[in-house]
């Protein structure tokens, strides 16, 4: 079956009855059916089972409790469990630390493993009320910029266009006008700029153009789809739903959504950190999980989180290019303050940093909503995050910034360790 089709079923089935097997081709079981039925069987096993275990912990997860030993119903009989996660603690209580500390009016911080999908730190906040839902597993907050990494990969890996190909366009950097998005007018005022520097520099117009000139609507639908848009994420704990409309036709609609300049598009922090994994991790999308075993008094296994991958999105080259774009992102773009301590820090030398940040104001909550989801690597490690905090009024923090203070945490005790064999702090 062909990639595009693929997609096609993975969006039109739910991740029940034959549509698993749907699910199944997308994660690259290719093999004669008879040794396939193992394999299968053993996704079928843990995708109930996270699904149940959503519906049962969720209450939980939602008020931001994590609870080591719960009664719930596992088979149609009330069970005492003990619930091991996956939590870093190390990491997780960096990125309580810093939100408590900058205390915006909301902020999160998702980690995710991008090789195995394990959740390494999930950390909600609201200045006005301590008791507020979990952040990181509500999609109602705006895509913004962060969508140019769906159109960019779309670009590459569809159209075929390499990091330094040359976008024209008129108009400013930031806003973005019809006038300026439908002229293809070459004038002596005609900006020209590359593709990896108009991704790191966030710039609105040379997006739409890039959507108008390079790709088609289906095109980007189709790879908005392979980021998990409009498809619940089969995660063991609930997380809603991220949302993206691409019009059917050409024209300026489409330039909003290609630049993310719009208010339709949403998703959640945890499918943000799912998007920055995916570049990271050669172009295959990891679904999170957040409990490493769930057991019954007696000690067994009831529930054994595994890496449930979600099918290659893109090809390896295509996610090493759009690596280019978002290291160019950290490293001369819109969070180039933000990381330049860690960028010109020799210790961090060998590894490897990129990301994309999104500003715009939302309604849910209400205020201006800033993003940043990257990744940090090296020769054997991949980590992926997702910030974001809104504001009201005043800015007390930028996302940025919370996305390197998290690389930081992570990779400090492995690069000061001369022959890398620290892990993670908490580890």
């Amino acid at each position: 079956m062909r990639a595009k089709n693929k997609y096609k079923l993975l969006k039109l089935f739910a991740f029940s009855g034959a549509s698993l097997f749907a699910l199944y081709s997308l994660m690259g079981f290719t093999s004669s059916e008879s040794q396939e039925a193992p394999a299968l069987k053993k996704i079928q096993t843990q995708l109930e089972q996270r699904t149940h275990i959503a519906k049962v912990v969720g209450e939980k997860i939602r008020s931001n409790q994590f609870p080591e030993k719960m009664d719930i119903n596992w088979d149609g009989e009330g069970q005492s469990v003990k619930l091991a996660y996956t939590i870093d603690e190390g990491l997780q209580k960096e990125a309580d630390r810093l939100l408590k500390s900058y205390k915006p009016d909301y902020g999160a911080i998702f980690m995710i493993d991008a090789m195995t999908g394990e959740v390494l730190a999930m950390s909600s906040f609201q200045r006005d009320n301590p008791s507020a839902p979990n952040l990181n597993l509500q999609a109602t907050f705006p895509a913004a910029s962060v969508f140019k990494v769906v159109t960019a990969t779309a670009a590459v890996d569809k159209a075929g266009v390499n990091p330094e190909h040359k976008i024209r366009y008129n108009g400013g950097a930031y806003t973005l006008y019809k006038k300026n998005v439908l002229s293809d007018k070459v004038t002596r005022w005609t900006n020209v700029i590359s593709l990896k520097d108009a991704f790191a520099r966030s710039i609105n117009t040379a997006f739409g153009r890039l959507s108008i000139e390079n790709l088609h609507p289906e095109d980007l639908n189709e790879y908005a789809n392979r980021f998990m848009f409009n498809q619940e994420i089969p995660a063991d704990f609930p997380v809603d739903m991220g949302v993206a409309y691409v019009p059917p036709g050409k024209g300026f609609e489409l330039a909003e959504v290609a630049s993310g300049y719009n208010k339709t598009n949403r998703m959640s922090p945890v499918q943000g950190a799912m998007i920055a994994a995916a570049v990271a991790n050669g172009g295959q999308v990891v679904v999170p999980y957040l409990f490493n075993s769930i057991e019954d008094e007696k000690g067994s296994a009831l529930y054994q989180g595994s890496t449930l991958t979600n099918g290659t999105i893109m090809s390896k080259e295509s996610a090493a290019k759009v690596r280019q774009l978002m290291e160019q992102t950290v490293v001369a773009g819109t969070s180039r303050r933000s990381f330049r301590p860690i960028v010109r820090d020799r210790k961090f030398r060998e590894i490897e940093m990129g990301g994309k940040t999104g500003h715009l104001t939302g309604d849910n909550p209400r205020g201006r909503v800033d993003w940043f989801v990257g990744y940090a690597l090296d020769d054997e490690r991949k980590i992926a995050v997702a910030a974001i905090t809104v504001n009201k009024k005043f800015w007390t923090v930028k996302s940025a910034h919370l996305g390197q203070s998290m690389f930081r945490k992570y990779f400090g005790p492995i690069v000061s360790n001369q022959k890398g064999r620290v892990i993670s702090s908490a580890k």
